[in-house]
């Protein structure tokens, strides 16, 4: 899920030329990015790894924005985070999800691509 070449997959319905920059350290800065058609960078999140428990649970906090390849950072009181809980169940893995602090002008959009990027993932695990 966090691998470099599997990210890039399950993370596509977010967009298609998905990718991140950084690595998946506790503390450590985060940049996901897209590319426009000549792959430069067109947008993307800054965040920071607020918590990494490897197979239990990892933290994301969404600090600010990339646009046009220029950082801007968000106040305090707009930062997003994104956690993931890995839970073994009937055999298998299931990855919960919470999102708190989502600006609502993303909310439908993130309601519409998670359940797409979630069937992705769950498909890279099943094969």
């Amino acid at each position: 899920m966090l691998q470099d070449a599997t990210y890039r997959q399950w993370t596509k319905s977010f967009n298609e030329t998905s990718y991140y920059e950084g690595d998946w350290s506790e503390g450590s800065k985060m940049l996901f990015l897209g590319t426009d058609a000549e792959g430069k960078v067109d947008g993307g999140m800054v965040s920071r790894i607020a918590k990494n428990m490897p197979l239990e649970y990892v933290s994301i906090q969404h600090v600010g924005m990339i646009m046009k390849g220029v950082e801007e950072t968000w106040a305090d009181d707009m930062r997003a985070y994104e956690n993931y809980s890995f839970v073994e169940k009937d055999g298998g893995t299931q990855v919960n999800i919470e999102l708190t602090n989502i600006q609502d002008e993303w909310a439908q959009m993130m309601s519409d691509m998670w359940p797409k990027a979630l069937e992705a993932l769950k498909t890279l695990a099943e094969a």
